[in-house]
């Protein structure tokens, strides 16, 4: 089983009257590169959310972002009630001086400056970790479980690819065996018209150049490093979920070195198409694995 490097997940939280959102988008990259924007008040919780995420993904761009809709901080309001205490002291003494009313309503009260206030309590981080925590594993499980469905799609394309990978190196190893004979065939043939020519007779000789030409024309030791290489990548493929992608980016590295090694040994068109074919294959691979953790 392998990953896609591409996901997208998402929470929500509540902590102290606080509404929190926490998103998280990963693409691919060579390597784990993490980006985490969090809002100012619990900026000192990263450390913790960075080893969080680093031990469940291996590679990827993760961007990471914590969200509030609303204020970040749990609103209060506080009643002074000495200064509440004066003012019906005062309203009192005025009242018994001028002979009016000398009660306050609670409502004047309240409106009167110094009686109320709303005060912000910024969150705690140590009350948030938990939750926060708790929110980032939700949305980096959602994200992952994206990875996995894509990884699967994946897969497949790869493992079809790779069946015709197989297919036209087949055809390739095939069409090296009767060009190989044709050669040997047909540098004997001119070995002994030149021996009729000139009635030179070095048999050894010729029978060296003969095997030497046969030999930097076969691509049989390719074709087999090539095969060898295309059942590693499957058995990658099947591996038990590890990060795998780096291992079949150089397992598609070799077998690209395999396919212009073949290129530049075969003088035949009919391989050179297939030769074509094959480098197609395995460019199409490459990018899709470039996709893999």
């Amino acid at each position: 089983m392998i990953r896609s490097m591409t996901g997208f997940g998402r929470a929500q939280l509540e902590v102290e009257g606080v509404a929190l959102s926490v998103e998280l988008r990963t693409v691919n990259h060579r390597h784990l590169d993490l980006s985490l924007r969090l809002p100012r008040a619990l900026t000192g919780l990263e450390p913790e959310l960075r080893r969080a995420l680093g031990g469940r993904f291996a590679r990827g761009k993760l961007d990471l972002v914590v969200a509030a809709p609303g204020a970040l901080a749990k609103l209060e309001v506080e009643l002074d009630r000495a200064v509440a205490a004066r003012y019906v002291e005062f309203a009192r003494a005025l009242a018994a001086e001028r002979g009016a009313a000398g009660e306050l309503r609670a409502a004047e009260l309240l409106a009167l400056p110094g009686v109320a206030r709303v005060v912000e309590h910024a969150l705690d981080e140590k009350a948030v970790a938990p939750a926060l925590l708790a929110a980032v594993e939700r949305a980096a499980a959602a994200a992952d479980a994206m990875r996995i469905a894509e990884g699967e799609a994946l897969e497949r394309e790869l493992r079809a690819r790779l069946e015709t990978v197989r297919e036209l190196a087949d055809v390739v190893a095939a069409r090296s065996g009767e060009v190989v004979a044709a050669a040997r065939e047909r540098l004997g043939k001119r070995a002994a018209q030149l021996r009729e020519e000139t009635g030179v007779a070095d048999e050894t000789r010729l029978l060296q150049e003969i095997a030497l030409a046969a030999e930097r024309m076969d691509v049989t030791e390719e074709v087999v490093r090539l095969a060898s290489h295309a059942a590693q990548l499957e058995a990658t493929l099947a591996g038990s979920g590890v990060p795998v992608g780096r291992k079949l980016e150089f397992l598609l590295q070799e077998m690209g070195r395999e396919t212009n090694t073949i290129a530049s040994k075969a003088a035949d068109a009919p391989i050179a198409h297939r030769v074509v074919d094959l480098k197609t294959e395995l460019e199409r691979m490459r990018e899709q694995v470039l996709n893999v953790e």
